[in-house]
């Protein structure tokens, strides 16, 4: 077993989903994973976004929006077997978001209704196994209505139907009137099966705290659960020093996996900013050979 810092495209394509997990928590909190919107053009309509965020530093490729009864990734030459093609553009593990959507959630906006290729179900776990997905991440975009419950509920159904790493959190409130993340929260999803908790990145959302991130951190490490921050509310638009600033403060709190969001040109992080969060969690030297190492190997 490697750590993430050193593994390459022929080890990704052999560990399970328990070996992708002790690699990243071997890597002591130096992971970084890159969400895009696959459904829009990248900056070059002939890359895909992964390429990108793998060639600034991304060890993660996380697809937004992707349908899994429709499944569409811009800049490949063909849809056929599209996250698999991915895979092997990138050498990387690529995961997508599923969305537990609650009809009857307490919005505070109108809601953003999405299709059910999108949705967390039996169905759309069951397919992204065939697809051939490494992970699947429970969130909510802005305006979904996703709520908390229903994530705990979608766990319990993914763990049935899946067997890639389940990731589940929220990022922000997506529309939904509640608390985004408490520990009590975080205690649930792991109790419902969770192999990853998402939490807000602190600077990110209003209100959580560095002590409720430590708090947590140490809840899920004590049951054998790693953590991934999230930079989901646009500030991976921001200026290097915020980002290097996120991601120092996250990193002293002890999360396994830094994410940074899709809100940049071409719904992918500005890459100066992927960049910039690989070396503020990790330094020149592994930030070089996660660019530099090549998918043949």
């Amino acid at each position: 077993m490697k750590r993430i810092l050193d593994c390459h495209t022929k080890d990704f394509e052999q560990y399970t989903a328990e070996q992708l997990k002790q690699a990243i928590l071997a890597g002591e909190g130096r992971t970084v994973c890159s969400e895009m919107v696959v459904s829009r053009w990248a900056i070059d309509a002939g890359l895909t976004h992964a390429e990108i965020a793998r060639a600034f530093g991304a060890d993660l490729m996380l697809m937004n929006g992707f349908d899994c009864f429709n499944p569409s990734v811009h800049g490949l030459s063909s849809q056929e077997d599209a996250i698999r093609q991915v895979k092997r553009l990138v050498g990387r593990p690529v995961g997508i978001n599923l969305e537990p959507v609650d009809v009857q959630a307490d919005m505070l906006e109108e809601r953003l209704v999405i299709s059910k290729g999108r949705m967390s179900s039996a169905e759309t776990f069951r397919k992204a196994e065939e697809l051939g997905a490494d992970f699947v991440c429970l969130t909510g975009n802005p305006a979904t209505g996703v709520t908390n419950q229903e994530i705990i509920k979608a766990i319990q159904v993914g763990k049935a139907n899946f067997s890639g790493l389940i990731i589940a959190g929220k990022m922000h409130g997506s529309g939904a009137k509640e608390p985004v993340c408490t520990v009590d929260v975080a205690k649930s999803f792991i109790d419902a099966g969770a192999d990853i908790i998402l939490v807000p990145a602190v600077g990110t959302v209003p209100g959580f705290t560095d002590e409720e991130l430590i708090q947590i951190v140490k809840m899920a490490h004590q049951n054998d659960t790693l953590v991934l921050s999230a930079i989901g509310t646009s500030q991976e638009t921001s200026s290097r020093e915020v980002i290097e600033q996120i991601a120092l403060r996250n990193k002293i709190a002890g999360v396994d996996i830094q994410h940074i969001g899709d809100a940049g040109y071409g719904s992918l992080a500005t890459v100066e900013n992927i960049f910039a969060l690989s070396v503020a969690i990790r330094g020149m030297r592994h930030t070089i050979n996660r660019v530099a190492t090549s998918v043949t190997r």
